[in-house]
């Protein structure tokens, strides 16, 4: 059974720093990718970042752009998620999700991703 366990939130003042992981488990990924979104209250869950697993694509929302990094350790089956220079607007439920899909794919759209987890809480004060 694949269990994806975030960590690495919590409260942050604005221009703060924080980096979220991603540990997978009950599964190798060696292709598909590893996604990031996050859903704020009230709002509808929306991309962040995705990676594939061969790293040969990268894809970050415009809001993030120049702020946020996602990066991996395949040996650890873990992804991570950089985040600098936060602001309040970032505030949000973060959660990764996995796929094995591999080809001409969406990796924006969370329809993709068959493995969820639970998410991790980000509060950036302001």
């Amino acid at each position: 059974q694949v269990q994806l366990v975030e960590s690495g939130g919590g409260l942050v003042q604005a221009g703060g720093s924080l980096r979220l992981s991603c540990a997978a488990s009950g599964r190798t990924f060696s292709s598909g990718a590893m996604g990031w979104f996050r859903q704020a209250p009230g709002a509808e869950r929306e991309f962040v970042s995705a990676l594939t697993w061969s790293g040969d694509r990268t894809h970050y929302a415009d809001s993030v752009k120049g702020r946020f990094t996602i990066s991996r350790d395949n040996a650890k089956n873990t992804v991570y998620l950089q985040m600098n220079s936060l602001k309040p607007e970032d505030t949000a439920v973060y959660y990764c999700a996995a796929t094995a899909v591999v080809g001409l794919v969406d990796f924006t759209t969370p329809r993709v991703y068959r493995y969820w987890g639970r998410g991790t809480q980000v509060t950036v004060s302001s």
